[in-house]
């Protein structure tokens, strides 16, 4: 297997949204703050008020296990799965990245790279052997192949049916395919691998909040083939998500029709960034309908014009000429303007 390997003291991982660092760097910059380093939905969910009766009970109850069931079975719905027994919630799916590796003996792990930070790191912290490659044939000798899929930033994808054929022989020798999938609810027919449940050594990572828009509910979904359920739930604890995030997420992945309007507004948003970045002279390196991938020679030098306008995009140490910026919802002229100052 080929491939790059960090030290496994290595910092902790970059992310964006961190609004507080663009007022340190830019303390001059007009406010409001237009973030659009997340990939977040600019278009969250009208949640409705709850009956008195469900809001207090959310708030000053723990959570039911009935209720929890029924959440992951409106997930299992939305996701495609037959079975809502493999879909386990928790709070956001980055804690299921942290706690994947505490379930396994030291394997030799392999991440589709580049892409979301947290994999890789996460492993090494747990006293993986990492590895990180290009392709899934660079993976193959791996006890544990990690991707995303659409790839964060990049927003690549991988056929489903690619990628069952690929985890049949990894799981039949004990191993597992873990694929996060947060960036999967609005892609395209064929990339998912959730209708394929169950599937034996595979698992999907979902994510809630990017898609509705409501990150800071925490919640998130592990899609897990039946003998690893128990073990994952034991270890998630007994309330591993609040009853706020099981009310209001139960009541979002039950609204076929908002998902089907919202797919659509999406993907005209993205069409129309996609001439914003174009007309300002960067050039697409690909996205997601929440995101797109942009790049630029002189990509420092956009961030800090951007920044100085009080809009933060998404850089990366590691690819200086990258930028990725989010759906910019009701500021796109603020987003072009700013653009349009460039020399």
């Amino acid at each position: 297997m080929s491939g790059q390997e960090a030290s496994s003291q290595e910092a902790p991982p970059a992310h964006g949204g961190r609004l507080a660092e663009l007022r340190h760097l830019f303390p001059h910059a007009p406010a409001p703050f237009l973030d659009l380093s997340t990939g977040i939905n600019p278009y969250p969910y009208k949640v409705p008020p709850l009956a008195p009766s469900c809001a207090d009970d959310a708030l000053t109850r723990l959570p039911e296990p009935e209720a929890r069931a029924a959440l992951e079975a409106a997930a299992a719905r939305a996701y495609g799965l037959a079975d809502p027994g493999l879909v386990l919630a928790c709070a956001g799916s980055q804690a299921l990245i942290g706690l994947l590796p505490l379930l396994r003996p030291r394997s030799l792990v392999a991440v589709l790279a580049p892409t979301y930070a947290e994999h890789a790191f996460a492993w090494r912290a747990a006293g993986h052997h990492v590895q990180e490659v290009a392709t899934l044939a660079d993976a193959a000798a791996a006890d544990v192949v990690v991707l995303c899929n659409p790839n964060n930033p990049d927003g690549r994808t991988i056929a489903a049916a690619d990628l069952r054929a690929f985890a049949a022989p990894l799981a039949a020798r004990g191993g597992w395919l873990v694929v996060d999938e947060a960036f999967a609810d609005f892609a395209p027919a064929g990339v998912s691998l959730a209708p394929s449940f169950p599937a034996h050594g595979v698992i999907v990572l979902r994510s809630f909040g990017k898609a509705s828009g409501l990150a800071g509910l925490r919640l998130g979904f592990a899609l897990v083939p039946a003998g690893l359920a128990p073990r994952l739930r034991a270890a998630l604890g007994p309330w591993p998500v609040s009853g706020a995030a099981i009310a209001i997420g139960t009541l979002v992945l039950e609204d076929d029709a908002w998902r089907a309007a919202m797919a659509a507004r999406l993907a005209e948003d993205a069409a129309r960034l996609d001439a914003v970045l174009e007309a300002a002279g960067l050039t697409k390196r690909g996205g997601t309908p929440l995101f797109r991938l942009a790049e630029s020679t002189d990509a420092a030098s956009v961030f800090e014009q951007l920044g100085a306008a009080g809009i933060l995009v998404r850089r990366f140490a590691a690819h200086p000429r990258w930028l990725r910026f989010g759906l910019p919802g009701a500021a796109f002229d603020r987003l072009a303007a700013a653009l349009a100052l460039r020399a």
